[in-house]
């Protein structure tokens, strides 16, 4: 049989026979074809040949830019004739099929389980000691592959190189840059079969109906506690292990979640994003939004089995059930002393330290705790937001008013 170099005949015959004619001058790499070197002395060079033209990323590849800009139209040729699902790649597709047949075509040469998915190998591997480590002095984490040290290592660094062009928020991926700018355009393309709720997220919508299921895939190996989420356990882990990955770089002050800095950060920038549509009163968190919105509906709908009082959100009840369990599991390291609430030991703590981080806008006095900067305010502002119910007098604080309310009622109090 006749080969030419120009057919795919040629090409399998190479292949077949071993015979790589092109090599890499930087590692030695061979070859059966030129435009595979090509593309390998691209990534010694630092040439990107192919940009996209939407989002301006470069590649190395003609046939991987075409496959990029597939997530910008979302359309997905390859259809599996089974269950009609799309992929972007013939590749994904295979994968798929390969899923619903149960073939396994990577095995791990360490324990022999096999994977459908290279990349689940290499995640796999990493349970044996193999894989990537962060070259950084701070966590030494392992991975299956550099770009991801590499994304890993913004964690660190703070490098959040994905911006929203509507709002100029800044990412750490890019994912999460797509999913924000959903927040904009209000697309919410995935709906809850049970209650209707729609997500921006095929992800978000998945761990929705769990609420609906009761499903808890994803297990603690320290305690037990079961979670729907993977990103919910893996924060939880760090109440084992103490990590704190997130540092603050005003004052040093390191988190375990990334949220819980970001709305750390607005106490330094005073920022309050989140404003009641009902009294203007604006919050730093969406949570205390959430709360406060329920004093002006009234609703309570955390009930206390002990006692059947009411609250209007889950963390204020939990603490209240401690009053009843006697629970304080939180403990001064100076002087032994509990609490029921982690709050409660931080201003605590200040009293040892002295340190008054609140401060009076209009006379400088400075306060353990904000609530108490509110109480002072009072004086410059006249405010008195507590009134009697049977004489209309009104007063700062509500521990005057409950003082004040005895002598109604004809009570005393004793003081000791």
């Amino acid at each position: 049989m006749n080969f030419n170099e120009s057919s795919g005949l040629w090409g399998k015959y190479r292949t077949d026979t071993a015979e790589n004619t092109d090599g890499c001058s930087e590692n030695g790499k061979s070859f059966t074809f030129s435009g595979q070197l090509k593309t390998l002395q691209r990534t010694h060079t630092g040439g990107k040949t192919y940009p996209c033209h939407k989002c301006s990323k470069n590649f190395t590849d003609l046939s991987k830019l075409k496959v990029h800009q597939q997530t910008h139209t979302r359309r997905k040729p390859y259809t599996c004739s089974e269950w009609g699902k799309g992929f972007t790649r013939a590749s994904d597709l295979t994968i798929h099929l390969q899923r619903l047949s149960g073939e396994n075509l990577y095995t791990c040469q360490e324990c022999g389980k096999s994977f459908s998915k290279s990349s689940h190998l290499k995640r796999h591997l990493l349970t044996h000691g193999v894989g990537k480590q962060c070259t950084g002095s701070e966590c030494g984490k392992s991975f299956t592959d550099a770009s991801t040290v590499k994304i890993h290592q913004r964690m660190h660094t703070g490098e959040k190189p994905y911006t929203c062009s509507e709002c100029g928020k800044s990412f750490t991926h890019a994912f999460n840059l797509t999913s924000h700018l959903q927040q904009h355009t209000g697309e919410k393309p995935y709906t809850c079969s049970e209650c209707e709720k729609s997500f921006a997220r095929l992800s978000a919508v998945k761990t929705h109906q769990r609420t609906h299921t009761g499903e808890k895939p994803y297990t603690c190996s320290e305690c037990g506690k079961s979670f729907a989420s993977l990103s919910t356990v893996k924060r939880h882990r760090r109440i084992h292990t103490g990590e704190k990955p997130y540092k603050c770089g005003e004052c040093g002050k390191s988190f375990t979640h990334a949220s819980v800095l970001t709305i750390h950060l607005r106490i330094h920038s005073g920022e309050k994003p989140y404003t009641c549509n009902d009294c203007g009163k604006s919050f730093s968190n969406s949570s205390n939004l959430k709360i406060h919105h329920l004093r002006h509906t009234g609703e309570k709908p955390y009930t206390c089995g002990e006692c059947e009082k009411s609250f209007a959100d889950i963390s204020t009840l939990a603490l209240h059930l401690r009053w009843h369990t006697g629970e304080k599991p939180y403990t001064c390291s100076e002087c032994g002393k509990s609490f029921t609430g982690a709050s409660d030991l931080t201003i605590h703590l200040r009293l040892h330290t002295g340190e008054k981080p609140y401060t009076c806008s209009e006379c400088g006095k400075s306060f353990t705790d904000a609530s108490y900067v509110k109480i002072h305010q009072r004086i410059h502002t006249g405010e008195k937001p507590y009134t009697c119910s049977e004489c209309g007098m009104r007063f700062s604080r509500s521990a005057q008013l409950k003082s004040h309310e005895l002598t109604h009622t004809g009570k005393t109090i004793h003081m000791q």
